[in-house]
């Protein structure tokens, strides 16, 4: 398949496509970024080189680079949540669609901003939660959670209609970054899965994967 990466970060998703057979083009705005994403490309093999292509740009300016229908697949993982204008970039990026087209989508989940400081003992921090779109993320930036209905509507009305949704990082959203990979990892990754397309533990989860189909 044809698949756009957009906000690839360091590459991960594009190179573990490319290795799967799928043409990637991968765009990322950070220098920092692209530059490691272009390091670890370098490092594979001709084949899965040829099939990666990368863009330093701006997610909102897909148009400037690339034809409408141009891809069967939109990945845009972690980057609504700094985005101002949202559904800009969702109606920009639901064009570069290819007709039956999966856009993928992996936001914070605003319908659930009050767990993880209630589940730290942060009261005041869980209350103020509730009342609010805007939370401050583990870099310490400031930025914003979708909510599930908001989203659905959205992708309605960009004629990319919500097909399927899943929680991600239902149980382990307040384990510290620094924490030891446990030893029944299988397991862990085996309940995760579990939960994030259960419910109700899914609509609790820190983030939300939507999955909208191009009409």
């Amino acid at each position: 398949m044809r698949v756009l990466d957009v906000g690839m970060g360091q590459g991960t998703q594009a190179l573990r496509l490319a290795r799967l057979g799928h043409q990637v083009t991968g765009v990322e705005q950070d220098t920092t970024m692209i530059a490691a994403a272009r390091e670890a490309l370098a490092a594979q093999p001709e084949g899965i080189r040829a099939r990666v292509r990368l863009v330093q740009g701006d997610g909102r300016d897909t148009g400037v680079h690339f034809l409408p229908g141009s891809f069967d697949v939109v990945l845009c993982h972690g980057v609504l949540m700094y985005a101002e204008e949202p559904d800009a970039l969702l109606a920009g990026l639901a064009r570069m669609l290819a007709p039956g087209g999966l856009l993928s989508l992996l936001v914070r989940n605003g319908d659930a901003l009050a767990l993880r400081p209630g589940l730290s003992g942060d009261w005041a921090g869980a209350l103020a939660a509730f009342d609010t779109l805007t939370y401050r993320n583990r870099l310490g930036l400031d930025v914003r959670a979708d909510r599930l209905a908001s989203l659905t509507a959205t992708l309605a009305g960009i004629a990319a209609p919500l097909h399927a949704w899943y929680g991600v990082r239902v149980f382990t959203d307040t384990a510290a970054d620094d924490a030891p990979i446990p030893d029944d990892l299988g397991t862990l990754l085996a309940a995760e899965e579990r939960a994030g397309r259960t419910d109700p533990y899914r609509r609790v989860a820190a983030l939300l994967h939507l999955c909208g189909v191009r009409g």
